[in-house]
C-alpha cells in the first residue's frame, strides 16, 4: 500500500488538456510565472543565461504525454541523421 503513487488532474501546460499523472514520473519544465516561458527563453525564442530571481520564482508545469510525443517527432525531424555515402570503387585493371 505504501508504494502506491497517487495520481493527479491537472492541465497540460502546452496543449491545455487535463490529464491524469503521477507527479513523480510526469515530465516537467520549469516556468517563469512573470513571463509564462522557461527561464531563460526570451520572447523571440533565442537562449540566454536565466537571471537568479527568474530561476527562484520558476515553477513546474506537467506536460502530457501525447505533447512529449509530439515535441520527440518534431526533434527527429528536425535533426536527420547525416547523410551516408557508399564508398568509392576503383575501376581497376
Amino acid at each position: 500500500m505504501a508504494d502506491e503513487q497517487i495520481t493527479t488532474i491537472g492541465g497540460c501546460y502546452v496543449c491545455k488538456r487535463t490529464f491524469t499523472f503521477t507527479p513523480a514520473s510526469v515530465m516537467k519544465v520549469m516556468i517563469d510565472p512573470e513571463t509564462g516561458l522557461p527561464p531563460g527563453v526570451t520572447v523571440w525564442g533565442a537562449f540566454r543565461e536565466p537571471t537568479p530571481e527568474a530561476t527562484a520564482r520558476s515553477v513546474e508545469r506537467p506536460i502530457c504525454p501525447d505533447c512529449v510525443a509530439r515535441a520527440e517527432r518534431l526533434g527527429e525531424f528536425a535533426q536527420p541523421p547525416p547523410p551516408s555515402f557508399d564508398t568509392w570503387r576503383s575501376g581497376g585493371p
